[in-house]
């Protein structure tokens, strides 16, 4: 009989790899997502079965694990609204009495190491949210790892921008902590195979790669894969846990939110104290894989584009998640609008590639220092910044990130609508549109949303308001001519 496997977190770097590897081996998957649109333009959307909702309502839980034979626990409230203990503790204990109450198979948990026994704030939270599993009635496999080496994670994301951006850095002395990083494509397997592991095991098991190393002997690892002259790097004492996560978030695309848990637990020494694992699931014949072929592997994905997800496509709990304000329930509030329309000279499918193609390396064609310095202004408050990029240059998935926003929605070769998540008072929204006019001509479309909160919310709309002449014109002039010099070349090569 087919295995029928639920997988929370499917949005999440971990959720939307393992899918797809679950889906090859011939299980059933079901999903149990927040907002289902943004998995739509996923290749495996078809072959899922989805649930809508969230993991900590328990009618929810129930629905989702009806006739499961696995359940995937691939949650995490890092950088969501609220105490994070507190979110953690609930919605894991809601998960486990309703995987209970649905006499599910075995529960997969993948956590972190624990054998330390001053463990940060984020690390003993993830640490209970196992315990809250293990002791559930149902058998689980609590898997914990340490740092994850993959195109996209969190991980590699920060060790990436502070080795190539800085050749010089004072750092804190948590870059002498020892650690033990383990491959992407180790911790899949391991997930995948946890399936079919004897039924009553119950049990912790930690997974680790076979290098013990330290954050700073990693970021010199790093520069000998990525061809870089070897970083100066002078550990210091004085740097606070606060200072360094705001050092972490200008420097990174991390988000001082997410930024300063990490760094609380950057102190905490990580390394397996048993490989058991290995009694059922042997390592492979070329052994696990090392960090240098790690990073190795992970560059040249991104460099061919290829990269599957990224840690900052997962939904965060209290993330902004209003409508765009068209809806009867907005009239009657205020509501600041630049909207423009121009003609293109190019075809639609040349306006459509530009238009996807926009944020990250490319940029947004106009201004790139107006975006920049507001990228920094953004990480200063906290924010996440311009530094996110995209994870393709040229397609675009709802839910995605590109810079400072997110996609909302992404209709192929009509629309793109982009929404804020960078700090102001207010909620904004940016579309982009390809139509056609009565005369069968093509036209570029822009507008630009803002919904303010409180008076802070209008004194920044008109700031910022004389500046859209330039920024947004310049957008729409720049847009309609890359698209038409697209088509150019495109002539030029016929």
């Amino acid at each position: 009989m087919t295995q029928r496997c639920l997988v929370t977190g499917a949005t999440g770097y971990i959720g939307g790899r393992l899918i797809p590897r679950l889906l090859e081996e011939g299980v059933t998957v079901r999903v149990l997502v927040r907002h289902p649109e943004r998995i739509a333009q996923h290749p495996w959307y078809d072959q899922v079965e989805i649930v809508s909702g969230d993991a900590d309502d328990p009618a929810t839980c129930v629905e989702a694990l009806k006739d499961v034979d696995v359940a995937y626990y691939l949650i995490h409230a890092i950088g969501s609204a609220g105490n994070l203990e507190e979110n953690e503790r609930h919605t894991a204990t809601v998960f486990a009495q309703a995987a209970k109450s649905n006499n599910v198979g075995r529960i997969i948990y993948l956590g972190g190491l624990q054998n330390d026994f001053k463990l940060s704030p984020h690390l003993q939270s993830r640490a209970e949210v196992g315990n809250i599993l293990l002791n559930s009635g149902v058998p689980t496999i609590a898997y914990g790892a340490a740092v994850i080496i993959g195109s996209g994670s969190l991980s590699f994301e920060m060790l990436r921008y502070l080795t190539e951006i800085l050749p010089a850095m004072i750092t804190p002395r948590w870059v002498r902590t020892k650690i033990q990083p383990i491959a992407i494509r180790d911790v899949l397997r391991y997930l995948v195979e946890a399936r079919n592991l004897p039924a009553g095991i119950n049990r912790t098991f930690d997974i680790g790669g076979p290098d013990i190393m330290t954050y700073q002997k990693m970021m010199h690892g790093y520069a000998k894969v990525a061809g870089l002259r070897k970083r100066i790097i002078l550990p210091i004492n004085i740097l606070s846990p606060g200072l360094s996560a705001r050092w972490i978030g200008l420097v990174t695309p991390v988000p001082k939110k997410i930024a300063r848990p990490l760094v609380d637990s950057l102190k905490t020494e990580v390394i397996c104290a048993e490989h058991d694992i290995k009694q059922y699931i042997p390592d492979p014949p070329e052994g696990l894989l090392g960090f240098e072929d790690s990073v190795a592997i992970a560059l040249t994905r991104i460099r061919q584009a290829n990269v599957t997800s990224r840690w900052s496509s997962a939904s965060m709990v209290g993330e902004p998640s209003e409508p765009l304000p068209t809806d009867p329930e907005w009239a009657g509030g205020s509501l600041y609008t630049d909207n423009r329309s121009v003609p293109s000279n190019s075809t639609p499918e040349s306006l459509w590639k530009i238009i996807e193609g926009i944020g990250g390396e490319n940029g947004w064609y106009s201004f790139p220092l107006a975006w920049e310095t507001r990228g920094v202004i953004d990480r200063f408050f906290g924010g996440p910044g311009i530094r996110r990029g995209r994870r393709d240059p040229n397609k675009l998935l709802a839910g995605e990130i590109v810079d400072f926003w997110r996609v909302e929605e992404c209709i192929p070769g009509e629309l793109l609508r982009l929404r804020a998540e960078m700090h102001m008072p207010g909620l904004a929204w940016l579309e982009l549109r390809v139509e056609k006019n009565d005369a069968g001509e093509t036209i570029y479309g822009q507008n630009a949303i803002y919904h303010p909160k409180g008076l802070a919310g209008h004194a920044y709309w008109w700031s910022v308001w004389p500046f859209h002449g330039f920024v947004f014109g310049s957008m729409t002039r720049n847009i309609t001519k890359a698209a038409a010099r697209l088509d150019a070349e495109k002539l030029l090569v016929n």
